[in-house]
């Protein structure tokens, strides 16, 4: 079916695309907002993904499926936005980082928080991993990676959410 839709919006078919808007909108976005940490940012993150998906639709692979192709895009979208955002900071949030927040020994930190003090190195193919469902050989391909680099990111990435929620690590310290 999906094949089915991409062919009619290869045709023109504006409806087919608003079909795959649909399917996938509220999906992009959580992501978006996973790996931008900001919802603005996400939108125009996820805004733009369309935009590019539409325009560039032609160059997608049918051989191929269609959704690590889209969050390929995402990502990227994600992170063009992040970097043309952190260039210009609101005076808010400049304060906000200047703050100094007390840190109590009986706060607790819930995996999400854990998730997103990661690095975007681990953070990413975590998201993608356990949120998207996605296996290790479609992560790498996304993020254009080795799949040994990937599986290396994935113990690293679990261990500092593991070390980050109070946990023990697995094996020697050596």
């Amino acid at each position: 079916m999906e094949q089915e839709t991409l062919s009619r919006i290869l045709q023109g078919d504006r409806e087919a695309f608003r079909s795959l808007y649909d399917e996938y909108f509220d999906y992009a976005l959580r992501t978006a907002k996973l790996v931008t940490k900001n919802g603005e940012w996400a939108k125009d993150a996820v805004q733009e993904t369309f935009l590019r998906v539409y325009r560039n639709i032609w160059q997608y692979d049918s051989g191929k499926p269609f959704k690590p192709w889209f969050y390929c895009i995402l990502l990227r979208e994600c992170y063009r936005v992040m970097e043309r955002e952190k260039k210009v900071m609101p005076f808010g949030e400049q304060l906000e980082r200047i703050a100094v927040e007390q840190k109590l020994p009986d706060v607790r930190l819930d995996i999400y928080d854990a998730l997103q003090s990661l690095h975007d190195m681990y953070r990413i193919p975590l998201i993608l991993k356990y949120l998207h469902d996605y296996s290790e050989r479609e992560i790498a391909d996304i993020l254009e990676l080795n799949v040994n680099t990937l599986k290396s990111r994935l113990f690293k990435g679990r261990e500092k959410i593991r070390k980050c929620l109070g946990g023990n690590s697995y094996g020697s310290k050596a």
